[in-house]
């Protein structure tokens, strides 16, 4: 029985990274440095909202952990600017990938976009990228108030999906969202983008491993 998929969209389908070029202005060769911890704190502030019941959508972790990833470089932000940032977090770039992968999968298999951001801000980032079109679906965390890896999160996709009786498979390049679907009893597969990076050693290993979405037609046909 073919797996429906579920893609994760932030770092799988669309780099965060690519906010680096447009920090220039406002953090210098510190830019890269900045984007990189801006990302970092916005995946922990929604673990830790998620963990305190304390929710808030992705857009206001988003902006949080900007603030701070400025503060903490010794830096800041007029409102005017920040609101352009913020803005300008719903264009991401897709990877070059994306696109095809999606385009060779459709029809083929069922597809949904599965992410910790709002529904607004994932119709505005998948649309920009033409990548909106390719998917069923989408299901958006804010439903349940909660974020991944909360076992809460992957049971709703199940539901929202129509997977109840069925297979569900994540995409995703993050191997924390990777592992907290496997221990879900989702199947998994992680993009590993960066070589240089290592699965984290939970005793939860992904169904499989693929360093482009480009070959995850062969994969899935032999999961």
């Amino acid at each position: 029985m073919k797996p429906i998929l579920a893609f994760d969209v932030y770092g799988t389908l669309v780099d965060p990274m690519g906010m680096a070029e447009l920090l220039a202005p406002d953090a210098g060769e510190a830019a890269e440095s900045v984007s990189a911890q801006w990302r970092e704190k916005q995946l922990e502030f929604s673990f830790r909202k998620g963990l305190m019941r304390m929710y808030e959508d992705f857009g206001a972790c988003t902006r949080q952990a900007l603030r701070y990833a400025m503060a903490s470089h010794g830096l800041s932000l007029s409102g005017e600017r920040e609101d352009e940032l913020m803005g300008a977090y719903l264009s991401l770039p897709a990877f070059d990938d994306s696109l095809p992968a999606l385009e060779s999968l459709k029809g083929d298999y069922r597809m949904f976009a599965f992410s910790n951001g709002t529904y607004p801000a994932l119709e505005k980032v998948l649309g920009h990228n033409n990548l909106l079109d390719q998917f069923e679906g989408l299901v958006s965390v804010d439903d349940i108030k909660s974020f991944k890896p909360d076992p809460a999160v992957y049971a709703y996709a199940r539901r929202a999906t129509g997977a109840m009786d069925k297979p569900l498979c994540l995409v995703s390049s993050n191997a924390w969202d990777v592992i907290g679907a496997r221990a879900a009893g989702l199947t998994a597969i992680w993009v590993q983008r960066d070589a240089g990076k290592v699965f984290e050693d939970w005793g939860i290993e992904p169904n499989a491993v693929v360093r482009s979405l480009s070959e995850l037609p062969a994969t899935l046909a032999n999961l």
